[in-house]
């Protein structure tokens, strides 16, 4: 026997305090004992001290982050949060925890319901989470449901963490291994010396011959945020009728983010074009029997940090160009790029293993989440 409820009959809403996300990052702490929610993913732990007065609330609590990017997010220790977002606080844990999960089935309906309530920025209304109807079933059930999906959000947190720490491990061994200039056998060049670059561009939308039907891949950020960092495919492909130029980017060349969206790097494992917002970097003639492309791509990771600090500011953020240029480029033995290339391939086929089983781990949770809590 399943009865329905409004999220407002339940429990107690809560609300938050007039505090600006300067205010959250100038009073954050190590220290902090309450954790400050504010749109999106941004939190600051501040001092109870430095906050008003019987602000904080310390119940099991779901919190309604209802404007931008609307999600649900359950929280067991003392927080508060901005107010222009609202809170659920439970006595009992589970019930609050059964709750929140249920939620958690049902975000797409309120991120298109903010988006109708608000043109410019989503936004939801108290009265659509306080008058939406929650399934209770008997708390043997609601309790038997919690305790599985907690098991499997218990496995998905332990996995992030797997990932976060074999990533640090990896990220202190590259930049150890490529550290390595006045080393034995390692010639210094500056990138101008090594490479041949050439920008991206995007073909006129304008022209269906140039896109229909194509299937030459041609990349843009989009391709690195949902595909990774070494692609042979593309989401969009072009006709041969969109090359101009010297045609087509060499395969296992390098694509490297110089403006927009700056220091993000993919190796292109195909003949390839890219857009605009890309610089291509392929080995010259002179240098390609001497570079493996692989330790290239390594080595990009610390451009990519010299991008980032190195930017000009004018009506659109792009790379100093001539000082990247101008970099030093240290070129090893071809022994020693390759003994470097399988070491940090051990460490990337680690994380991209644990990556494959977290994203298993997360369709499985997905599945039983839905199926659990699908009451007719």
């Amino acid at each position: 026997m399943v009865e329905w409820k409004k999220l407002g009959d339940i429990t107690n809403r809560n609300k938050g305090i007039p505090i600006t996300a300067g205010q959250m990052q100038e009073l954050a702490s190590d220290d902090g004992n309450v954790r400050v929610f504010a749109a999106g993913s941004t939190i600051a732990d501040i001092n109870e001290s430095n906050l008003p007065a019987n602000c904080a609330y310390k119940l099991p609590s779901i919190i309604v982050k209802s404007r931008g990017y609307i999600d649900f997010e359950f929280y067991e220790k003392q927080f508060t949060h901005k107010n222009e977002m609202w809170s659920y606080s439970f006595e009992d844990r589970e019930l609050g925890k059964f709750i929140y999960y249920f939620l958690t089935t049902k975000t797409e309906f309120f991120r298109k319901k903010a988006k109708a309530n608000s043109v410019k920025l989503p936004q939801l209304c108290v009265a659509d989470t306080d008058g939406y109807l929650i399934p209770i079933p008997s708390l043997a059930e609601r309790n038997r449901i919690v305790g599985i999906l907690d098991t499997f959000t218990s496995s998905i947190e332990n996995l992030k963490q797997q990932i976060a720490e074999r990533r640090k491990q990896y990220e202190y061994y590259r930049d150890q291994l490529l550290d390595l200039e006045g080393k034995e056998g390692v010639k210094m060049k500056i990138v101008k010396e090594v490479f041949d670059t050439r920008n991206g561009y995007t073909p006129s939308t304008n022209n269906p011959e140039f896109w229909d039907n194509g299937t030459l891949p041609w990349f843009k950020m989009e391709d690195i945020r949902d595909n990774g960092r070494i692609l042979n495919d593309s989401i969009l492909h072009i006709t041969p009728k969109a090359i101009k130029g010297k045609g087509l980017f060499k395969a296992n060349s390098i694509i490297l983010a110089t403006s927009a969206t700056i220091g993000e790097h993919a190796l292109i494992t195909v003949d390839h074009l890219s857009n605009q917002r890309f610089t291509n970097f392929y080995p010259n003639k002179k240098m390609e029997d001497r570079i493996n492309n692989k330790y290239v791509y390594y080595y990009m990771f610390k451009i990519d940090e010299w991008c980032k600090q190195h930017v000009n500011q004018g009506g659109f953020a792009s790379v100093d160009m001539s000082g990247l240029y101008g970099l030093s480029f240290p070129i090893p033995t071809l022994e020693e790029q390759s003994r470097i290339v399988s070491i940090l391939d051990t460490f990337d086929a680690s994380i991209q293993n644990l990556k494959a089983q977290l994203k298993e781990r997360e369709k499985q949770y997905e599945y039983y989440r839905n199926k659990l809590l699908t009451f007719e």
